[in-house]
């Protein structure tokens, strides 16, 4: 396949200050690993992104700004045309990052003590988030199928919501959705979504869904946004978005909240408002325009390069590692690792990466009940990386 765009090309991050490196002697106590944990890509950011990052640097001031009026319409169109959902100008704000709107949406709603449910194995600020702020976080684990996917457990889900008379109180008051999910690169379907929403729209469980990869389906699956699949959905739920994992920009931070219910939007807003929350860095919204005015090609090609690492890792594991398991992600760079054939207790596992395979990679422990004896590989690198990382796993493997 020829490929306007070079996903081969190495790419030196030294001097960058980025995280995937700086903090690995802080978090794995040696710097000189190879690292496939945090969540951004290996590859450049596309060309008509820095290009206009470039443009707008030429001119040398950099004071107060006002958003672009075409930010908004360029959204509603690229929302529209990839993912069927006519979402209205109004429902829209910037946020100014998709953990803290997570925190702003648990001080805004909630209050100290109360419940937050979270659907693990998941992305841990799902459970940090909440902790932090003193409310407390209940489990609804998914349930493991046979192919090592993943559904949701309603049974276990009504059992912690439902509350004898009297004690509606003491009923959870959030749950934090990661569509599509985050280990297990898991899309959620319509059919899934829309029980969820009715059972939630029934209990006044507001939702947050989490939809910064929506824009990363993979294989053919498609996409489904959590507010568009019931009118119940858009009335009991807040979605957040962003072009940053697509166009790998997470540094610039361009994320967005989507409200169609009004009593939750037109409160929350003026208090975003108020604090000056919702205003946007001067670069957000010149990343944001030109990832979704020109970035249609790069996102395909890239999905493209992702699913043949994909295609990789599970080769290479069935042919040198069967004792890893790789789920196939449905959506994402992010690859969860069923390492449990290996025989480790998990403190082991994490050794056996780190000090033996000396690969810095994210450990299921952390993801909550249900990811013990799981790691997550991010596959959004070179090949020759990839190719590299499970070399050094098998040698480890071999050698033990």
């Amino acid at each position: 396949m020829t490929r306007k765009y070079d996903f081969d090309k190495p790419v030196d991050r030294s001097g960058s200050g980025d995280l995937k490196h700086c903090v690995l002697e802080e978090r794995y106590g040696d710097a000189d690993l190879l690292p496939l944990w945090v969540a951004d890509m290996d590859f450049e950011t596309p060309p008509f992104i820095t290009d206009a990052l470039k443009k707008r640097l030429e001119h040398s001031l950099f004071g107060y700004t006002v958003e672009p009026p075409e930010l908004w319409p360029t959204v509603i169109e690229w929302i529209a045309s990839h993912h069927e959902w006519n979402v209205q100008r109004e429902w829209l704000t910037y946020i100014p990052g998709i953990v803290k709107g997570i925190g702003l949406v648990v001080n805004f709603f909630t209050k100290p003590g109360d419940k937050v449910i979270v659907q693990p194995p998941v992305y841990h600020p799902f459970r940090i988030t909440p902790q932090g702020n003193g409310r407390e976080v209940v489990w609804n684990p998914l349930r493991p199928l046979p192919d090592g996917g993943y559904e949701m457990d309603f049974e276990q889900l009504e059992s912690l919501c439902d509350c004898p008379p009297g004690e509606e109180d003491k009923r959870p008051r959030l749950l934090i959705l990661s569509n599509p999910h985050n280990p297990a690169g898991i899309v959620w379907s319509a059919d899934t979504l829309r029980r969820l929403a009715h059972f939630c729209y029934e209990r006044h469980i507001l939702v947050i869904s989490d939809e910064i990869h929506s824009d990363m389906a993979l294989f053919g699956n498609r996409h489904v946004p959590f507010a568009s699949v019931s009118e119940e959905a858009a009335q009991c739920s807040i979605t957040f978005g962003a072009p940053s994992k697509t166009f790998n920009i997470a540094g610039i931070v361009s994320s967005y909240a989507i409200i169609p219910n009004a009593e939750l939007r037109q409160p929350f807003y003026e208090w975003l408002s108020a604090n000056e929350l919702n205003e946007p860095t001067i670069f957000s919204p010149i990343a944001t325009i030109a990832a979704f005015r020109e970035g249609e090609e790069w996102r395909r090609e890239m999905l493209g390069y992702v699913e043949e690492n994909i295609r990789f890792v599970e080769s290479y594991c069935r042919e040198h590692l069967p004792a890893v398991r790789p789920l196939r992600p449905q959506a994402s760079f992010l690859v969860w690792l069923d390492c449990r054939g290996l025989g480790f207790d998990h403190t082991q596992l994490v050794d056996f990466f780190v000090r033996r395979a000396r690969l810095a990679l994210n450990d299921g422990a952390m993801f909550g009940p249900g990811g013990e004896g799981f790691m997550r590989m991010n596959v959004g690198t070179q090949r020759a990386v990839l190719r590299e990382a499970l070399d050094r796993l098998r040698s480890a493997y071999m050698s033990s």
